[in-house]
């Protein structure tokens, strides 16, 4: 509910910002929120900066940072030492991984097709191609590591 001085219950902070109230309440415990202010009787108050903080987290989210890397951003907000080209360079970076993630995806995605193509999908699940090879690998794998002493 919204008060009349223009304050914000947590339940209309959330609302509003299109989240739980326990999201509010991790981003509180991360520190990408700032601790709420407080009435006299102890309530938690929101104003519209920390409506628009939440959308800035929200968005940031949106776009692959992590709650770390949101709270960087924050922070180089803050900070009246960062230029622009500071947070370019975040966000150049932040590209790169993305594009990190879409070739290992890629590569995930490949080995899933041939993997598939074993399979016919005749038979019972004991004997299935697919399983075979994915039991195979783990096998290896699990060899490797006693070998290498891990």
């Amino acid at each position: 509910m919204a008060m009349k001085d223009g304050r914000m219950t947590v339940g209309e902070l959330a609302r509003r910002a299109g989240v739980h109230l326990e999201t509010i309440r991790y981003y509180e415990q991360v520190g990408v929120m700032p601790p709420p202010r407080r009435t006299n009787a102890g309530y938690r108050v929101y104003d519209q900066q920390d409506l628009r903080r939440l959308h800035f987290i929200k968005r940031a989210k949106q776009l692959g940072f992590t709650l770390k890397e949101i709270r960087d951003l924050l922070d180089l907000r803050m900070d009246p030492d960062t230029t622009c080209e500071d947070v370019r360079q975040r966000a150049l970076q932040k590209v790169e991984t993305i594009e990190r993630k879409i070739r290992e995806l890629v590569q995930m995605k490949r080995a899933l097709e041939q993997l598939a193509a074993t399979c016919t999908g005749e038979g019972p699940a004991g004997e299935c191609p697919f399983l075979d090879a994915l039991e195979a690998v783990s096998d290896r794998e699990a060899r490797h590591q006693k070998d290498s002493g891990d």
